[in-house]
């Protein structure tokens, strides 16, 4: 009887000391998977300036990084991902890593580009990237004065500022706005009615 209660015991024994040395080989290999993968580096695109919404992607407006981002390297754009015809869904600010999905197809893309005239100055903090609220102000009967300004479209994006040279900051000023493509005929129907448009950044007030 004690020679079988010592032959047990001495089994369990070695498979206790087995399983030991699995733990350690396995805790052994997740740290030099770990120190392996922090290691490594993926080129990646970084916007080289602020790219509007809409705007096509062109090879011109990034840089290629080399950056470790592990398990989310699929969640941004490599160089051998940017095709022709893509166009940005989403703003992307200038040293911002491209993300994948802010790459779009132009035959799926719901926003253009329209030019406008604001009766007013633009604050000199606005430029290509800042989200404006589009403001008009209706002409009355008489075609001699304007009713009380509203909001025509809200949180569009500016693409660009097309300030004139030697242009006064009280005179109008024209901007090219990036709005979605069921709002042009609004916008479109308000300057050719006479409305005075202007813009002011999300936040300010009219």
């Amino acid at each position: 009887m004690t020679k079988f209660t010592r032959s047990r015991r001495a089994f369990w024994g070695d498979i206790r000391f087995l399983i030991g040395i699995a733990l350690v080989v396995v805790s052994i290999a997740g740290v030099w998977l770990v120190v392996s993968s922090s290691g490594r580096t993926t080129p990646v695109l970084q916007a080289n300036r602020t790219i509007v919404q809409g705007e096509a992607l062109a090879s011109s407006d990034f840089q290629v990084v080399e950056v470790g981002l592990g398990s989310l390297t699929g969640d941004y754009l490599a160089p051998q991902d940017l095709q022709s015809g893509q166009v940005a869904a989403r703003t992307v600010s200038e040293g911002e890593l491209f993300p994948a999905t802010a790459a779009a197809d132009a035959d799926d893309s719901r926003s253009t580009t329209i030019v406008v005239e604001s009766s007013t100055g633009i604050p000199a903090d606005v430029a290509a990237g800042t989200v404006v609220e589009l403001w008009h102000a209706p002409p009355l009967d008489d075609g001699r004065a304007h009713d009380a300004p509203r909001i025509l479209v809200a949180d569009v994006t500016v693409a660009a500022v097309l300030e004139s040279d030697g242009m006064l900051a009280s005179d109008g000023t024209a901007v090219e706005i990036v709005i979605d493509r069921a709002d042009v005929a609004d916008v479109l129907a308000a300057m050719t009615g006479g409305s005075a448009l202007s813009v002011v950044p999300v936040g300010a007030t009219s």
